[in-house]
């Protein structure tokens, strides 16, 4: 009797738990059925905007990779493995033994992260030590860390310049730099890449308080160099600084990876340098700002994406760390770089194909037509090579082209099978002759 009665309990139970269940999907779906009029309003609205993204071709079409970020890679989809010509990797540090396993010491050591920012609980011995290398590497007198390059371009701006002052930007500057500026309440000033006839029109005929020339060390899209020299010479005569954004440069460019400055023959000109830990330095994320030891302390007391972000987590900060110790003791990644490099810049020049850029691993085969470049990609992945067209507005129109990134972790017959792949689609689709 008491078993009878205990199944049908049971049996209650359980029929209870389905109408309760039952009840949740109906108001989930009710939920998700009843919107709002100003959420189809928006729908509408976007629904425009995307079209005209699409109409524009700069449709974004994210690739999904089912393996480490490496020179070979797999993409979800696809067979096979691709070889890698567009990541930032350019020391082919991301997936590296020695960064991985200090990055997996540090989650065993200080956990996965801080669950607050700095100021408050989110700062660790291993935070201060990073920050004290890279000033150290810089040779500049203090650092603070960001989670990202973009952060500290977005603090910086704001936090040192008032209408007192004015800003003097290079017109191909990265969107951080631009976001940053408008942040500001400073007077803004852009110049054309790389004018330096425009930029000292401009500087003479401010009377600001601060002035700050602000430019790229290496522009992203086109791997061309700031003319350093020229922006240091204006800087001092005109009693201005200069701040670089040297995040295409840090760890890889100039004898000892001292980024753009070093390239350049004039180690220290700028005043502030921000850059990146995302790319050549682990590849994993992170940012920061060096420069004179006041700017930074103001950066800490009043930099918004500083004071409002979690702290960079410990196993980004120790890959980091493990990362800045091999680019200061090893100059073999760098030389192979340069090698990859020369070979890949005159393969290319050889087949007939204009490749832009100033000696830097950023290579960016020069199309023109959109629809060419977009199909020459194509004809690349469909060869096993990965890379990634680019055309307006993230490029001036007539500009479109297809960006290689070479990295030290690429090796010879890589570089030639990519030579040899631009030249047979480059031929295919009639952008060379055969």
């Amino acid at each position: 009797m008491a078993a009878c009665i205990c199944g049908n309990i049971e049996g209650i139970l359980i029929v209870c738990l389905i109408v309760f269940r039952g009840q949740q999907f109906r108001q989930l779906h009710a939920f998700n059925v009843k919107e709002r009029a100003g959420v189809t309003k928006l729908r509408e609205v976007l629904e425009d905007r995307l079209q005209e993204i699409k109409r524009a071709k700069t449709w974004k079409h994210e690739r999904i990779l089912t393996s480490p970020q490496d020179t070979k890679v797999k993409v979800q989809g696809a067979q096979g493995e691709f070889l890698n010509f567009c990541a930032n990797n350019y020391l082919g540090l991301s997936n590296h033994p020695e960064v991985v396993e200090a990055s997996r010491e540090a989650l065993s050591k200080y956990g996965a992260g801080l669950s607050s920012v700095r100021f408050i609980c989110g700062t660790q011995t291993i935070h201060k030590e990073l920050e004290n290398r890279l000033a150290k590497f810089h040779g500049r007198e203090d650092a603070i860390l960001y989670i990202s390059c973009f952060d500290a371009n977005a603090g910086l701006f704001e936090s040192m310049l008032t209408p007192e002052d004015a800003v003097f930007s290079d017109a191909l500057n990265h969107a951080s730099i631009i976001d940053g500026i408008r942040l500001c309440k400073a007077q803004k000033f852009r110049y054309p890449h790389r004018d330096l006839k425009e930029l000292e029109h401009l500087l003479a005929h401010s009377e600001a308080r601060l002035k700050l020339i602000v430019t790229d060390g290496v522009f992203s899209m086109d791997g061309t160099v700031a003319p350093i020299k020229g922006l240091r010479d204006l800087a001092d005569k005109y009693r201005a600084l200069l701040a670089i954004d040297d995040s295409h440069a840090t760890g890889f460019f100039g004898e000892t990876g001292r980024g753009t400055e070093e390239y350049c023959g004039v180690l220290g000109a700028a005043d502030i340098i921000c850059s990146t830990l995302g790319k050549a330095v682990s590849g994993a994320a992170g940012g920061y700002t060096t420069g004179p030891k006041e700017l930074i302390t103001l950066l800490r007391n009043v930099s918004r994406p500083y004071l409002f972000s979690n702290s960079p987590p410990p196993p980004v900060v120790a890959a980091s760390m493990k990362s800045l110790e091999l680019v200061e003791t090893s100059s073999d990644l760098r030389r192979r770089l340069r090698e990859n490099t020369r070979q890949f810049r005159e393969g290319l020049k050889g087949v007939g194909l204009k490749v832009s850029g100033d000696e830097h691993p950023i290579c960016p085969v020069m199309v023109g037509d959109a629809a060419l470049a977009v199909e020459l990609a194509a004809g690349m992945l469909e060869r096993g090579i990965y890379v990634v067209a680019f055309s307006y507005p993230v490029v001036p129109r007539g500009g479109a082209r297809v960006r290689v990134q070479l990295s030290a972790a690429h090796t010879s017959d890589d570089v030639t099978r990519a030579i040899d792949a631009f030249k047979h689609v480059a031929q295919n689709i009639g952008i060379i002759n055969k």
